[in-house]
């Protein structure tokens, strides 16, 4: 049991370390549709067609059952077309849908939140790029067809075109960005025949939602609604890649017209080039959204009809934003957080892998087993405490949090367990009670070693922007 705020609520920790039902017999035919796309779909063997099968006994007694028993026997034949291949990703995308739900059941469960209600806004009816999705639909099921032991550099340049066509339009710029990344992690991977280990489950979840994707419709969203009120930032999760950076502030909102808390967040990304790294990330970020100054100064900030997704997602505008009072995440956390609403999650989005809840973990005792996770444990359950995901660009360090008394973190669900990932931790030096947080140089920083590595960031960045100049005047 975890105290969660003043008023004496807890969090069920122990709710988090047990089974839940079905979710073992949910992943185990994923994994057996999973390792039929390895070797492909154009001359199945044997055990291609019992992972089909799996696919379709799952899905039995749903409204996809006939579809996807007939798309099953039809690709155990070598005969599936896009239609078939389409159910098979649906079937695919509704089994992890299942389980993200019953791992946010038990979330809320566990925390005691209130749910948000999905909206009921329609969406827009545009349907663009209906020839160019269609292309982008026939390539996704030639990579099905070929698998991922069969793909070359001829079959995944054929993306090329498509995501060229796409990149202009911005209602396909999500289609656009997930194909040229996929496309660019499998370019790195080709020959497929020579590959000694193979990404079974992201392969096959950046397919599956690609694929699902290039229908008509698939990617429409509710129009914004919009929010004023009083935006209290908990943390900073920075997201690092080769080639690019994000950066999301979960945060709760006090709404102005008095109605209750609720949970949202506000991301900003940008292209990174290798040379920045660290602290410099934030050089990159920081002139994007001014949100990032107040979370790194610990400060509110007041939004003026501020638009905002039916998942809670801060469509940002720095014009409908205002800097405001100082305002302490750890006292928002042990106040309002278990008050707070938590967003839905768009039916596209249900995925284990996109489970990230705020929470506030205190009482505990951290432990390292002999090159073994740090774990805390309350109350005789361990939670797992996941410092990998501690960015490079924060005083935070694994170090600090093994030190720390109470950590305010994002709850995800890896490798079969649900673990904690700290965004903040409260711990003591010269007993005097401190807070360091991942966020904590997202605004800027007078920390000596943030310092040096802002200066080297300045540097490198100073002189790429000096050479993409020469570049753009020639």
């Amino acid at each position: 049991m975890v105290p969660g705020d003043e008023d004496g609520r807890l969090m069920r920790t122990d709710l988090l370390t047990d089974p839940v039902d079905g979710l073992e017999e949910a992943l185990a035919a994923v994994d057996a549709f999973d390792q039929v796309l390895v070797a492909g779909l154009l001359r199945p063997q044997p055990a291609q067609a019992a992972g089909l099968a799996a696919l379709a006994h799952s899905v039995a007694g749903t409204p996809l059952a006939s579809l996807v028993a007939e798309a099953a026997d039809k690709a155990s034949a070598g005969a599936a077309g896009e239609d078939h291949l389409v159910a098979l990703a649906a079937a695919r995308t509704a089994l992890m849908g299942s389980v993200h739900d019953a791992l946010t059941d038990r979330v809320a469960d566990a925390t005691g939140r209130p749910r948000a209600e999905r909206s009921t806004r329609d969406a827009p009816a545009d349907a663009p790029g209906v020839n160019v999705l269609a292309a982008a639909r026939a390539w996704l099921c030639d990579l099905a067809r070929a698998g991922w032991q069969g793909i070359d550099h001829e079959l995944v340049a054929g993306a090329g075109p498509v995501v060229s066509a796409m990149l202009p339009d911005p209602l396909l710029r999500r289609q656009a960005t997930l194909l040229d990344g996929f496309a660019a992690e499998l370019a790195a991977s080709c020959p497929g025949a020579t590959l000694e280990h193979v990404p079974v489950r992201r392969w096959a979840d950046l397919w599956t939602r690609a694929l699902l994707l290039t229908l008509p419709g698939a990617a429409r969203t509710p129009a914004p609604d919009t929010v004023t009120g009083r935006l209290l930032p908990l943390g900073v999760d920075v997201q690092e890649h080769a080639t690019a950076v994000q950066a999301q502030v979960h945060a709760v909102l006090e709404p102005s017209d008095g109605s209750a808390p609720r949970l949202v967040r506000a991301a900003v990304s940008a292209p990174k080039p290798d040379t920045v790294v660290g602290a410099g990330l934030w050089q990159l970020l920081r002139p994007r959204m001014s949100l990032l100054g107040a979370a790194g100064e610990g400060r509110a900030v007041e939004l003026d009809a501020m638009p905002v997704t039916a998942e809670g997602d801060l469509v940002w505008d720095d014009e409908r934003a205002r800097t405001g009072d100082i305002a302490d995440p750890f006292a928002t956390a042990r106040v309002i957080l278990s008050t707070a609403t938590d967003p839905v999650t768009a039916p596209l989005d249900r995925h284990p892998a996109g489970i990230a809840v705020p929470v506030l973990v205190e009482g505990y005792t951290a432990e390292r087993d002999d090159d073994g996770p740090l774990t805390f444990t309350v109350a005789g359950h361990r939670l797992t405490v996941d410092t990998e995901r501690v960015p490079a660009a924060s005083p935070l360090t694994p170090e600090a949090v093994a030190a720390s008394g109470a950590c305010l973190g994002l709850l995800r669900w890896d490798a079969g367990e649900f673990v904690l990932q700290p965004l903040a931790v409260e711990t003591t030096v010269r007993k005097k009670t401190v807070a360091v947080h991942a966020g904590a140089w997202a605004g800027g920083t007078t920390d000596k070693l943030g310092a040096r590595a802002e200066k080297a960031a300045t540097d490198s960045v100073a002189v790429l922007r000096e050479r993409a100049g020469k570049l753009l005047r020639k």
